[in-house]
């Protein structure tokens, strides 16, 4: 399978979907798909949004073609560590405290990358409330490293999913 996109940098993917060589949909399809495929080993996503995504992604298609891209973000797919609050979703800050907790509002950061267009395919995993450097998460289950997934090594740091 051909991984070029999974290590192009976000400005190359810009670059690919202002020109119209790369549609927004065919890069959160393909980013999807890499979730489905590698996540159940490696436990980075605490939330997949498929359904926000495909229509995120959608939307910026259409803007784009339309003449309206918004810039190097635009259709971009992205996920938020999940200590950021998006309205009507999960924030567990990576705790059992708060597994039940679904944001009201949208944090300042998550609402800043919302009109530069990124699409939101989900929520990473995290240390308990962002506090710890092994990115071990005894609640949610820890992500690995995918450097080295086979043995099950941390990822380390306190944004372990991402």
């Amino acid at each position: 399978m051909d991984t070029s996109l999974a290590y192009a940098s976000v400005k190359d993917l810009a670059t690919l979907i202002e020109k119209g060589s790369l549609s927004p949909v065919e890069l959160t399809e393909y980013y999807l798909d890499r979730i489905e495929r590698l996540d159940p080993r490696l436990n980075s996503f605490m939330l997949v949004t498929h359904q926000r995504a495909r229509a995120a992604a959608q939307a910026a298609e259409t803007a784009i073609a339309g003449g309206n891209y918004l810039g190097p973000l635009h259709g971009i797919p992205f996920a938020v560590k999940d200590l950021v609050n998006v309205a009507g979703l999960p924030t567990t800050n990576g705790s059992i405290l708060f597994k039940d907790r679904i944001a009201r509002d949208d944090a300042t950061v998550f609402s800043k990358l919302l009109q530069a267009g990124i699409v939101l395919i989900g929520k990473t995993g995290q240390v308990e409330f962002a506090f710890g450097a092994t990115g071990i998460n005894h609640h949610y289950g820890t992500p690995w490293n995918p450097w080295d997934a086979e043995v099950q090594r941390i990822p380390g740091g306190s944004s372990s999913g991402s």
